[in-house]
């Protein structure tokens, strides 16, 4: 249990900041006549406030009956005290009314109903007072006192009982995200975790296993610290992968998702691995970390949802961020697994456009791989080139005439369109 005394919140900053103490202004000898009505008080209060408050009626939880018991004695009674000695300390009571706000929190229910409780208290202790003060001739200014000194006090009491409900809401929240860092930790696991501690841990983080996941990793951010965005939805899971802001994002297929998603990380640069179920979620890691890597060399494609028509990735572009997708950049990923050899190969099977000079050779491996894209249309290669149609057909005379083979065979068109990437990437820079 935390202990209320050891926080700068605790009873001695709440006093600092009341503008007067009332009880300080009540004649210390008052608190003779009080003190003997205190045991008789006791059972009224705590019926009164079973009564009125439902919430707290348990006939069956003797425990818990002992426990109102108990916060109410002790707050009556360091009241008659405050009067009789008003420098007397406050650190059992806080303490008291700190743990019951605390176990509140602690049980899910509002606090709003423990305030209410001490509300109901507090007027049936000023009645029965008040009562007494009449029946003994006090004066009215003295009664008022002892009004205003019974709300301060029961102000005191209910910033104890807020302060702890607030620290175990707090501690609850830490060890959540602490359960959610290990269950993420045990998904990107190389070789897998057991199935039944992901299953374990899930149910522990409060965080349901979906049938399919994909892993995103961010461009931390200079100054950031490797935080990632803040005001994610509880729904993404997030951690850091080598000093990276790294999430899953579960059901990524689902309709909108993707668009949703770009929005949220609007600004940020980061890259999407594929959508795998649950116990390939490394493999989804593996090749978003690979897909960052591309990043700055797509700034216009890869965005999520795919295409120039979604709207959430155009915003995040124009903010400065871009959310690359790894299974649209099939080719440059499968390339820069076999780098080496594939541009050992494109330098021997495209050595004609080596031959044919920088640019030239250059103009005519774009054309080759956009007809090889289009199944040799020359319309369509056109429009993507912003060429005329007879200005491609015109290139792939060229080309035929330049290669020993059919360049247009379809066994080997897989192959070529690979290395022409590798071929442009490496002479268009």
């Amino acid at each position: 249990m935390a202990t209320a005394y050891e926080d700068p919140h605790s009873a001695a900053s709440v006093l600092d900041g009341l503008t007067e103490e009332p009880w300080r202004d009540i004649p210390p000898e008052e608190a003779r006549w009080m003190r003997p009505h205190l045991p008789d008080l006791l059972g009224p209060m705590v019926r009164g406030v079973l009564r009125h408050v439902p919430e707290y009626d348990r006939p069956g939880d003797r425990a818990y009956s002992r426990v109102a018991e108990a916060a109410v004695a002790h707050a009556m009674e360091h009241f008659v005290h405050m009067i009789a000695d008003p420098d007397a300390s406050w650190k059992e009571v806080y303490q008291v009314f700190f743990d019951v706000g605390y176990g509140e929190a602690v049980e899910g229910r509002s606090l709003e109903h423990l305030q209410n409780a001490m509300r109901i208290g507090s007027r049936l202790a000023w009645r029965h007072l008040a009562v007494e003060a009449e029946r003994l001739g006090r004066p009215r200014t003295l009664i008022s006192l002892l009004a205003e000194a019974n709300f301060a006090y029961l102000d005191v009491l209910a910033s104890a009982a807020a302060h702890g409900y607030s620290r175990a809401r707090e501690k609850a929240a830490g060890e959540r995200e602490q359960r959610r860092g290990r269950l993420l930790t045990l998904l990107l696991s190389d070789p897998p975790a057991p199935p039944e501690a992901v299953r374990e841990q899930s149910a522990r983080a409060g965080w349901p296993l979906p049938k399919r996941m994909a892993v995103l990793v961010l461009r931390p951010r200079p100054g950031s610290g490797g935080e990632g965005p803040a005001g994610l939805p509880p729904s993404l899971l997030t951690g850091l992968d080598h000093g990276r802001p790294c999430l899953i994002v579960p059901d990524p297929d689902g309709p909108g998702r993707m668009e949703e998603l770009a929005a949220t990380l609007a600004g940020w640069t980061g890259a999407i691995g594929p959508s795998v179920p649950v116990d390939r979620a490394g493999t989804s890691l593996l090749w978003a970390r690979r897909a960052l890597e591309l990043a700055p060399a797509v700034p216009g494609r890869g965005r999520a949802g795919g295409g120039p028509g979604n709207r959430a990735g155009g915003r995040g572009a124009r903010r400065g961020g871009v959310l690359v997708r790894a299974e649209e950049h099939l080719p440059e990923l499968l390339l820069r697994e076999g780098g080496t050899l594939a541009e050992i190969v494109a330098g021997r099977r495209l050595a004609p456009l080596e031959e044919a000079g920088p640019r030239q050779g250059l103009r005519l491996a774009v054309t080759l791989l956009e007809c090889m894209k289009h199944g040799f249309n020359a319309t369509g290669a056109a429009e993507v080139l912003c060429v005329h149609p007879q200005t491609v057909r015109y290139r792939l005379a060229q080309l035929h005439g330049m290669f020993g083979f059919d360049i247009e065979d379809p066994a080997i068109r897989l192959e070529m369109m690979l290395l022409l990437h590798t071929w442009i990437e490496r002479h268009g820079t």
